[in-house]
């Protein structure tokens, strides 16, 4: 019973070892409408982090303004 277990384990380790070792094919090359669209949606998703960083500084200044008492100011 040890033996079968120990044949499994043996062959478990050895499936995973060459499957870690497998390569993958290339990705097909990009056309071009896909290359924009790409571009296009990194470009927008920066944009939308910008907005949301100046609204969060926004929002942190307005705060600091409010209550100068919570910054050790009197």
């Amino acid at each position: 019973m040890k033996k079968v277990l120990a044949a499994i384990a043996a062959g478990a380790l050895l499936g995973a070892a060459a499957a870690s070792l497998a390569k993958l094919p290339p990705a097909p090359p990009k056309s071009d409408a896909e290359k924009k669209t790409e571009a296009d949606k990194a470009a927008a998703s920066k944009a939308k982090e910008a907005a949301d960083l100046n609204k969060a500084q926004d929002k942190a200044v307005a705060n600091y303004k409010k209550n100068p008492a919570a910054m050790g100011k009197k």
